[in-house]
C-alpha cells in the first residue's frame, strides 16, 4: 500500500472512562487510547522515517488491518497517522462491551434472538507531524431472526465472543444464518468504519 503498519498498545483502564451516551463513550474511549499512544512515542522518530507510516492500536488491529483504506492521498503525505477505535453493543438502551463471563455472553447471544441491536463505533485519526486529530461515530442497526440455542453453545465453546463487545459477531458463520437485516455497513459492526475512517483521514491531512 506504500506505507508500513506499526501495533502499540495503548494500555488504559477502560473501566475508569464512563459517558452516559455511547456515542460520547466510545469516542472518549478511542482519544484516550491515541493520548496514551502519542505519550509513549518519540515523533521525532517518526518524522524522520522514508515513507508515511500508520501507528494502530493493537487492541483493535485485526479489525484496522483488514479494513484499511487505500487511499492514495496517505502515500502522496509523509505524516504519520495514528488511527484508535473503540466500539460498544447498544441493547434495550444498556450500552454492553465485551461480557466479563460466560454466563453473560450466553445471556448477550440469547437477548439477540428474535431482536434487535446496535453497534456504536469510533474512529480517531492523529496526524502526528501535525497534532490535528479528527474523531467521529458510525451505528449499525441490527435485526435477527431465531439463533438456536445450540448455535449459542457452539459460539460460547469457542470462545470468540468472549473478546468482543456485546458477544456480538456477526460475521461468523454460525451467526450469519440468523442475521435478518443489518441497516448500515459491516465493516463497522466488526470495528472499522472504513467510509468514516476515510473521511478523517482525509480532514486530518488537508489540516495545517
Amino acid at each position: 500500500m506504500g506505507y508500513q503498519f506499526t501495533l502499540m498498545s495503548a494500555d488504559i483502564d477502560e473501566k475508569s472512562i464512563r459517558k452516559e451516551k455511547p456515542e460520547e463513550l466510545v469516542l472518549a474511549l478511542a482519544e484516550a487510547k491515541a493520548d496514551a499512544i502519542v505519550s509513549k512515542l518519540q515523533i521525532s522518530e517518526c518524522e524522520d522515517e522514508e515513507q508515511p507510516r500508520v501507528l494502530i492500536a493493537s487492541d483493535t488491529a485485526e479489525a484496522i488491518m483488514q479494513r484499511i483504506p487505500d487511499g492514495e492521498n496517505i502515500e502522496e503525505d509523509k505524516s504519520t497517522l495514528l488511527i484508535t477505535c473503540d466500539q460498544v453493543v447498544v441493547y434495550e438502551d444498556a450500552v454492553r462491551e465485551k461480557p466479563s463471563s460466560v454466563e453473560e455472553a450466553r445471556e448477550y447471544i440469547r437477548g439477540y434472538s428474535k431482536g434487535h441491536t446496535a453497534t456504536v463505533s469510533s474512529v480517531a485519526v492523529t496526524n502526528l507531524k501535525t497534532g490535528v486529530r479528527k474523531g467521529g461515530v458510525d451505528r449499525v442497526e441490527i435485526y435477527f431472526n431465531e439463533i438456536p440455542e445450540e448455535t449459542i453453545e457452539k459460539l460460547i465453546e469457542e470462545g470468540m465472543v468472549l473478546k468482543v463487545a456485546g458477544a456480538l459477531l456477526i460475521e461468523h458463520p454460525l451467526i450469519l444464518p440468523c442475521v435478518k437485516e443489518v441497516v448500515g455497513t459491516t465493516d463497522s459492526v466488526m470495528g472499522l468504519p472504513k467510509e468514516l475512517t476515510e473521511k478523517l483521514i482525509k480532514e486530518v491531512l488537508a489540516s495545517t
